[in-house]
């Protein structure tokens, strides 16, 4: 197969610019207010990427398993910190078991699939791992937020059924198990979605960009299925670890719902308790 790589010039990425105009045309029309949104959302999308690319070409020049870790890391802290700020109810404590969830889910899934699937020389090659780890953090953060919200919200539109059945006596499995079960189900959901209609309703974005840089379609393929399992098996482990998390937070060894500590954005418990 013949290298169809075509390099875009910064004249042509600025030509591409003007597709915006329609959006902002729009937005003028209906008085929607979100022109300047737009605007400044293109600019710090552009900047945003430009310095990415330039680190990533310094890190790849490295190679330093230090500066790897070091932005490995990075990475999955934002996504730890964004999983959170999408929670519509917070408690004490749930960025770092937020971390910890998707830290673990993605550094594992990622380093088993380098070092037993695709196997580049060292397995920590930043070539390989930043991509799929960023795609897989990516991905499986939603899987977290969404299964995370559901279970807290369940807690708290359930809280009298809960523990009025605690204090019948049941335990605080027993209390939620089918509140874990249904958030868990509810965060995977997306994911097996994306699953079902990709290649038939949409190429995905990876597979998309081997293509275009010139891969074979059937080793695009191939690599694509890798990151979808990669990303489906994290998400399914940090929204599970996450869940979990919780429940040991929010539930006390003596079979006590703490719905104190479960509290709406934005608010304090002061705030929050009040009729």
């Amino acid at each position: 197969m013949n290298d169809p790589y075509l390099p875009i010039s910064i004249g042509q990425v600025a030509l591409s610019a003007l597709l915006l105009l329609s959006h902002v045309g729009l937005s003028y029309q209906l008085r929607l207010g979100l022109g300047r949104t737009l605007i400044v959302a293109s600019v710090r999308m552009v900047v945003q990427l430009f310095l990415v690319a330039f680190v990533l070409e310094w890190i790849f020049t490295q190679r330093h398993p230090a500066i790897i870790l070091a932005m490995a890391l990075w990475m999955a802290g934002i996504a730890g910190i964004t999983s959170v700020q999408r929670q519509a109810h917070r408690f004490p404590g749930i960025y770092w078991e937020s971390l910890v969830s998707v830290l673990g889910s993605s550094f594992v899934i990622t380093g088993i699939s380098l070092a037993y699937i695709v196997r580049p020389a060292p397995f920590y090659d930043p070539q390989y791992m930043i991509p799929m780890l960023g795609m897989v953090l990516g991905n499986s953060l939603n899987g977290i937020s969404i299964g995370l919200d559901r279970f807290l919200s369940d807690l708290r539109t359930r809280k009298d059924w809960i523990e009025t059945i605690l204090a019948l006596g049941a335990t605080r499995w027993e209390a939620a198990h089918e509140i874990i079960r249904n958030a868990i189900r509810t965060g995977l959901i997306p994911t097996i979605n994306s699953m079902v209609v990709m290649g038939v309703v949409s190429l995905p974005g990876m597979m998309t960009g081997q293509i275009l840089a010139g891969a074979r379609p059937a080793d695009a393929v191939r690599y694509q299925i890798v990151i979808v399992f990669m990303i489906t098996a994290a998400a399914a482990l940090g929204t599970f670890g996450s869940i979990m998390l919780a429940y040991r937070r929010l539930f006390s060894p003596d079979h006590r719902l703490k719905s104190e500590l479960i509290l709406v954005k934005g608010t304090t418990p002061a705030q929050d308790t009040k009729p």
